[in-house]
């Protein structure tokens, strides 16, 4: 009997399946078709920051008075934040009353101000875990890449002070030393590391002069890079990792987990082929392992990490080298 159980942190996860936090995790329905085709967890849409500062805007443009009212505008500012915070606290209490896998929170952060109270509240609502999507663009010519690097380490401190479950950080690539700033930031003592987030990704329309949107959705070939850093950090630090961006069908899974994964996440595939897809992959993971000899997930997870595998520079620059001295 093939068992595809595993933990995250501290979790106990059905299969390492996660659906990640989009569009279709904010709809009760997705989420009990998800749990019924196979996934392990589910992300909840995240509640961003600037939706929250949005809505505060939007309510003052109605009164445009209100700035001669000191009281009267925080009042207002309140209003409109707590309203939007609640509507969040609702969908977190009604997935729980739902779902029998873990529900897990998700706040898209670009400072260390707002979130660590309302944190507490996402614990209260009955949340398994919060995962803190965390990126800022370091972009400003005049500041340093320590300071960027800081304001993920205080949004990590921060927030766990005020909670007791398990807090995960969804991080980009943006970093000079990498492997360092994720050791770095297991050190504030985060349960999970998700690599990597992704993001609105600018293009130009030649015909209009207008800034548009690049790709939506991930291409399975992106899996390749998130591999590599799974696989070079498995074993290093004690800090789940959890694969993320490209994992598109049930091989892209299990490629993430031989190379030390402790859960998948998918998203953009659900989008382009339909909530069915989880038990495509499902299958595909279970048929792999049948034909393997597998009978669960840690038989294999981790085995061709860096630490684990016979030549570990293949994770650096083996295959570089080879392609352009024509090796086969």
């Amino acid at each position: 009997m093939i068992d595809l159980s595993t933990t995250y942190m501290g979790l106990q996860l059905r299969s390492p399946l996660i659906v990640g936090s989009s569009g279709l995790t904010k709809s009760i329905s997705n989420l009990e078709q998800m749990e019924e085709k196979g996934a392990g967890a589910v992300v909840l849409k995240s509640l961003f920051e600037e939706q929250i500062k949005f809505e505060v805007r939007k309510v003052f443009s109605y009164d445009e008075a209100h700035s001669a009212y000191t009281e009267a505008e925080d009042y207002i500012r309140n209003y409109a934040r707590e309203h939007t915070l609640d509507e969040y606290l609702n969908l977190i209490q009604e997935a729980k009353n739902k779902l029998s896998i873990p529900v897990i929170a998700s706040i898209n952060c670009t400072t260390a101000q707002e979130w660590p109270a309302f944190a507490k509240n996402i614990q209260k609502a009955g949340a398994d875990a919060l995962e803190l999507n965390v990126f800022v663009l370091p972009a400003d010519i005049e500041r340093e890449g320590r300071e960027y690097e800081q304001l993920y380490v205080d949004v990590a401190e921060k927030v766990q002070k005020e909670v007791s479950i398990p807090v995960s950080l969804k991080i980009s690539n943006y970093f000079s030393g990498l492997a360092h700033m994720v050791k770095k930031l297991s050190w504030t003592g985060v349960q999970g590391m998700v690599l990597f987030n992704r993001f609105f990704n600018p293009d130009v329309d030649t015909a209009t002069f207008k800034i548009t949107s690049g790709h939506l959705y991930s291409d399975p070939e992106e899996i390749t890079h998130s591999l590599r850093w799974i696989g070079i950090l498995s074993g290093q630090i004690k800090t789940d990792l959890c694969a993320s961006t490209g994992v598109h069908d049930g091989k892209g899974v299990i490629k993430q987990l031989l190379v030390g994964a402790r859960a998948v996440q998918v998203c953009s595939t659900l989008y382009k082929n339909g909530l069915g897809q989880l038990d495509v992959i499902r299958d595909e993971m279970l048929e792999w392992m049948e034909q393997h000899n597998y009978t669960k997930i840690s038989d294999f997870q981790g085995i061709m990490s860096q630490k684990m595998t016979e030549n570990p520079a293949v994770f650096l620059r083996v295959q570089f080298m080879k392609h352009f001295a024509g090796i086969e």
